[in-house]
């Protein structure tokens, strides 16, 4: 792609997730495109419903069937906030595409701010980082391990700062919306499918209404959608284990056969027998079902020819 430096030279899409936000969201796309129609850029605003339990489809369908250029989609089902990502990624038609919160932590005139970083330095990807992160404990917690597995799994420099708030150029959201995969992770596809990522700084505001959705139980719902979705370490964890395991028992086994020979042992050591048992019939069962979550990983991948099912969409 031809890089310019005037941001009105491209057309841009900005993705946004919903749910349960039917206090917020509305405001949040209004406050969308008062930003981007101010800068006079040509844009369009996808809000993808993952299936709230609340009245947010509605809010996003009135506004997509009130205001040119709003699209709003519906999730068959809640499939969670990297494929409803997906979904608005695989819509979206601009040469850029911008991904950000429907809460209004990620303030929308801030996408500007992104705008300016990825056109004028013609970066692939552009990560907002925040300059005071206004986020709870744990999701703080959670943020920490996800960055130190996505170093790990991704090859994610450490100097560079990923967030949910970020800029994606066309061909790298052509090459994750090809990808097809069936558990989608959109900061680690970003990460993979591109060579030239940046941050910049960006403002990062409270939350004005609600709590946030993400919890302890999503957060390691996440990290397990990482570590068995795109990386072998867990199978080589666990093989390293197996061999340790193997080591020890040996070594015991060797202990046993000498204390034989030079002790006067008639009888085995029932205890003995059961601790070994257990300990093996336990590491087994780790090892197969471990390997069974590959395997029913892979097998949703090569099974599936989408991941997700939109069954309204009001606008365009």
């Amino acid at each position: 792609m031809t890089v310019a430096s005037d941001p009105s030279s491209f057309r841009y899409s900005i993705v946004i997730p919903v749910y349960n936000s039917e206090q917020i969201v509305g405001t949040t796309i209004d406050r969308v495109v008062e930003a981007f129609t101010r800068a006079g850029l040509e844009f369009e605003l996808i809000c993808v419903n993952d299936a709230s339990p609340d009245s947010s489809w509605n809010v996003i369908s009135e506004r997509a069937d009130a205001i040119p250029g709003v699209v709003a989609l519906d999730l068959m089902k809640n499939y969670g906030q990297h494929y409803a990502n997906l979904a608005g990624l695989t819509e979206a038609t601009g040469d850029y595409v911008i991904t950000m919160d429907d809460d209004l932590q990620n303030p929308p005139d801030q996408a500007l701010v992104l705008i300016e970083a990825a056109v004028s330095g013609g970066h692939e990807v552009v990560f907002g980082q925040f300059e005071q992160k206004q986020a709870a404990g744990v999701r703080r917690v959670g943020s920490m391990l996800i960055g130190r597995i996505n170093r790990q799994v991704f090859g994610q420099p450490p100097d560079l700062v990923v967030s949910n708030f970020r800029i994606l150029r066309r061909d790298v959201v052509d090459r994750i919306v090809a990808s097809r995969t069936a558990y989608p992770y959109i900061t680690g596809q970003a990460l993979m499918l591109s060579n030239d990522r940046a941050n910049v700084m960006v403002r990062h505001d409270p939350r004005p209404v609600g709590k946030s959705n993400y919890n302890l139980l999503r957060i390691l719902r996440l990290v397990l959608t990482i570590l068995f979705s795109y990386s072998s370490w867990p199978l080589r964890a666990a093989a390293l284990l197996g061999f340790a395991v193997s080591g020890l028992s040996f070594l015991f086994g060797g202990f046993l056969v000498v204390r034989a020979l030079v002790a006067d042992v008639n009888v085995p050591g029932w205890t003995s027998i059961m601790v070994l048992l257990s300990l093996f019939a336990g590491v087994i069962i780790a090892l197969l079902s471990m390997i069974g979550e590959y395997v029913v990983r892979t097998l949703n991948t090569v099974s599936h020819d989408q991941s997700f099912h939109v069954v309204r969409r009001v606008g365009r």
